[in-house]
């Protein structure tokens, strides 16, 4: 078991772990104010060097540019760093009500200034094979950000069945066989739905549960928005299938349904 030293004073206020646990999200000012540059520089080295999964997704002839890639941390020290050295991993724990933090993946979002394309609504878990309880996703950008800000459905984490996950550069169903999912939620026409949002400083860091439906705008400022965002999984979460390959797929895993996720490829981060 990691737990933090009984004389450390907790990064979260027991109103914002509450908060957590009613939308789903919630913003932390300044939780990675130190790290600016590191996590800058991971980016950068991400953006230069792209691993097996990067991505353009932008539609052929479009404005901008839409860059994401994941899990390369392992390969690149800057973000590495920040996964090992950085409060995430006990900030990770007290949001999710966690006595462990264990490292899922790391994902870096880039879209340039002058990009018109919107991040679609989504929730995360639909593409993971994991779930739980216990789920955590840092959203952390490393430019101000106002317009492209990440944008959540309040609550959406509780709905009874997950939203259908889709491609983001085609906008196709991401499994073939589509199951039981939501329809994608449009919460600029739905006054129903109460979309969380906040303008964002460098090191301002935006968490929220897999299971919350997010999305973005596009980026119209004159400036890039350059995001690493971590996830991470508590003492609950466990392996489950899916009808076709998750994103990430992470072939020849060897883990089975109901099984927590090996600790040699996702590890627990002491804090």
């Amino acid at each position: 078991m990691t737990t933090q030293s009984p004389d450390s004073a907790p990064l979260l206020s027991a109103a914002q772990v509450a908060s957590f646990r009613r939308d789903g999200a919630l913003v932390v000012r300044g939780a990675f104010a130190d790290w600016i540059d590191t996590i800058a520089q991971g980016i950068a080295d991400n953006v230069r060097e792209p691993g097996p999964y990067a991505a353009e997704n932008m539609p052929a002839g479009a404005p901008g540019r839409f860059f994401d890639d994941y899990c390369n941390w392992t390969r690149i020290p800057a973000i590495e760093h920040v996964v090992r050295q950085s409060p995430a991993a006990r900030l990770a724990a007290e949001a999710m009500g966690s006595h462990e933090a264990q490292f899922f993946h790391d994902h870096v979002l880039v879209k340039d200034a002058g990009t018109a394309m919107a991040t679609p609504w989504h929730q995360d878990s639909p593409y993971y094979f994991v779930e739980g309880e216990q789920t955590v996703s840092m959203w952390i950008p490393v430019d101000p950000v106002r317009e492209a800000t990440l944008r959540m459905i309040a609550g959406s984490h509780r709905w009874p069945r997950p939203v259908l996950p889709v491609r983001w550069a085609t906008d196709a169903d991401f499994y073939a066989d589509g199951g039981d999912f939501l329809p994608v939620p449009d919460p600029d026409s739905d006054a129903s739905l109460h979309v969380l949002e906040w303008a964002l400083e460098p090191g301002d860091a935006v968490l929220f549960d897999y299971r919350t439906v997010h999305g973005a705008r596009g980026n119209p400022a004159g400036l890039p928005r350059r995001v690493l965002s971590l996830r991470w999984l508590g003492d609950d979460a466990r392996y489950v299938e899916r009808p076709g390959r998750t994103s990430p797929p992470y072939p020849g895993h060897a883990m089975v349904a109901g099984q927590r996720l090996r600790t040699d490829w996702f590890p627990i981060i002491p804090f």
